[in-house]
């Protein structure tokens, strides 16, 4: 098993349901899936790319493995590993296993007098993958398998990498709906300070990844989380990073005193929309960007080229 009982039993409590053998992949309900569902909103990325938020499956297929252990990071680092151990579970089996723990998870709004019931009964087969829940998802050794999948499927895909992985990147045939590379810093000491590495050669690893990003077919994001009085400074260096990326969208998102990261930060370090809005158009006046669409209860603005 990837992780031991006692820290498997901790992510169960809260919210994680694991699936297949090896104990690495899981599936969690966001808190957006659960409000559409109520008629009380959606995620953001139902308003900027039209993804149903009752009918988005968030999981994972790389729970316990990441590169970084980034303060702002919501997760408990006490069992990361920053490499691929042991054995792994196909993606067909992780699959069946997250669609069939959504499902149990959402069997309580049944009983809801507030649930939407046409969004309840399409919340049972989801057809969009959030590959973001935890982990690094591109450190599962099988990724292309698992994206073909749920393409076959017919679900889309969403995937989150923190840009380690660029051998994989260059190599990537299968590629998802959307890829989203994180960009947490505009230069080096801040983003060693901030998302503390657990490899040699990451900032140059995040770089060539950047370089990379023109070259994938599938729509591109990259993703920054600003985080008040660590990250939100020299936007001419987030420019020039982003120039060398060419995205096709730009996410800038206020970090969220949640989780553990609770233990790492201060309250003061999230930042309200206004400061969020302000730095985004910063950014994205230098690097030919514009706020094409914004959601103030997610604290998040997206950007596009002008």
């Amino acid at each position: 098993m990837a992780l031991s009982k006692e820290n498997l039993n901790k992510l169960e409590k809260m919210g994680y349901r694991f699936v297949g053998r090896q104990g690495h992949a899981a599936a969690k309900i966001c808190h957006w899936t659960k409000k559409s569902i109520l008629n009380e909103g959606v995620c953001y990325k139902e308003k900027f790319y039209g993804i149903d938020s009752h009918r988005c499956l968030q999981m994972s297929p790389s729970i316990p493995f990441c590169h970084q252990k980034c303060l702002f990071c919501w997760r408990d680092f006490s069992a990361t590993e920053s490499q691929w151990e042991g054995k792994y579970d196909e993606p067909g089996e992780i699959i069946e296993g997250c669609i069939e723990a959504q499902r149990k998870l959402l069997c309580g709004f049944f009983g809801n007098e507030k649930s939407n019931p046409e969004k309840l009964a399409q919340s049972q087969n989801p057809n969009n993958a959030a590959i973001s829940l935890a982990g690094e998802p591109l450190l599962y050794p099988v990724i292309e398998d698992l994206i073909d999948e749920f393409h076959r499927r017919s679900f889309t895909t969403f995937l989150v990498s923190n840009g380690m992985s660029p051998e994989k990147l260059k190599n990537l045939e299968s590629e998802p709906t959307q890829l989203y590379i994180s960009l947490d810093a505009p230069e080096k000491k801040i983003f060693n300070d901030l998302c503390q590495p657990q490899i040699p050669g990451s900032w140059e690893k995040l770089n060539e990844s950047l370089e990379i990003l023109p070259s994938i077919d599938c729509r591109t994001v990259i993703r920054t989380t600003c985080v008040q009085k660590r990250n939100m400074v020299n936007p001419e260096g987030y420019a020039r990073l982003i120039k060398k990326a060419d995205p096709d969208f730009l996410e800038i998102k206020a970090y969220m005193f949640v989780g553990y990261s609770r233990q790492r930060l201060e309250k003061e370090n999230m930042p309200d929309f206004k400061e969020v809005n302000e730095f985004a158009s910063a950014i994205g006046n230098l690097c030919g960007m514009e706020i094409v669409n914004e959601s103030p209860e997610s604290l998040v603005v997206l950007l596009g080229n002008k």
